[in-house]
């Protein structure tokens, strides 16, 4: 992510891992393949903690509300993020890598965000049900969160978790705190 996709040469990955060049190719055939590993082990696993049906008793914008700190903890602030502005700034002068991206990342994500949604209206919790047609207007402020940490958070750090809790009052209406 130092340098971009393109930049980046097998022979620096070795050489920052401390490791032979040898020693990369003994488990993946190319960047490509090095990048989707981590890809698959960086983030696929959090977009399976968004899949989870709300607890008895607990709500879907709880569940939402979790999901944004973790992302926010997990991703934004992290070298994960990294990985999600590379894709955005490369991905379209290596559509292999976007679709890669699409199908183990965006898709999953769209698909346990719309079940959510779905559940969410199905319960009452979320009025607008033409919500689930668009599962990326709820997932769009953790895109911007990412981006924004990256671009300009040594400028102006944002309190990305009460900006997406506050996108959540939007989608959900304000709690009220007696």
């Amino acid at each position: 992510t130092a340098r971009g996709f393109a930049a980046t040469r097998l022979d620096d990955v070795a050489k920052r891992a401390g490791v032979a060049k040898g020693t990369i190719y003994l488990h993946f055939k190319d960047k490509e393949a090095l990048f989707q590993e981590l890809v698959r082990t960086a983030l696929v696993p959090l977009i399976g903690n968004l899949a989870a049906a709300p607890a008895a008793g607990g709500s879907v914008r709880e569940i939402l509300e979790r999901f944004a700190e973790t992302f926010v903890r997990e991703v934004a602030e992290t070298k994960r993020g990294d990985i999600v502005r590379l894709i955005v700034a490369e991905g379209a002068r290596f559509p292999s890598l976007a679709d890669f991206y699409f199908r183990e990342v965006v898709s999953r994500g769209l698909a346990a965000m719309r079940k959510l949604i779905e559940n969410g209206v199905a319960r009452g919790e979320i009025r607008h049900e033409r919500l689930a047609d668009f599962p990326q207007i709820v997932i769009a402020p953790a895109m911007i969160a990412v981006m924004w940490q990256g671009l300009f958070g040594r400028h102006a750090p944002l309190d990305a978790v009460t900006m997406l809790k506050v996108h959540l009052d939007l989608i959900f209406g304000e709690r009220r705190v007696s």
